[in-house]
């Protein structure tokens, strides 16, 4: 599976965002899809992710301000981001995943760029 994530992009505080994230096969066969991001001089954070059930997690510095959904017919992950903060500037990755009898399998995009500054 190849992941696309686009949508990145300035934003003053306050504002919103929405990301995209294409996938090249089916979403339904994966175990779950998700955000992370990456901010300078930290490590890869999960921002959200959505099982193939549908339930969501969201890191507690995000909820009630971003929120996941999925395209299951055009197999693309979105993640609306409301509200945003500084502490929100970060690459934005979108990740998927398959969970069989070896493990976890992940898959990741390339990245976009969320900032967020007056």
């Amino acid at each position: 599976v190849q992941l696309q994530a686009s949508g990145g992009g300035l934003v003053q505080p306050g504002g919103s965002l929405r990301l995209s994230c294409a996938a090249s096969g089916s979403i339904v066969s994966l175990s779950g899809v998700g955000w992370y991001r990456q901010a300078p001089g930290k490590e890869r954070e999960l921002v959200a992710s959505i099982i193939n059930g549908g339930a969501t997690t969201y890191a507690d510095s995000v909820k009630g301000r971003f929120a996941i959904s999925r395209d299951n017919t055009k197999n693309i992950v979105y993640l609306q981001l409301d509200s945003l903060k500084r502490e929100d500037t970060a690459v934005y990755y979108c990740n998927a995943y398959r969970v069989g009898w070896s493990g976890r399998f992940d898959y990741w995009g390339q990245g976009t760029q969320v900032t967020v500054s007056s």
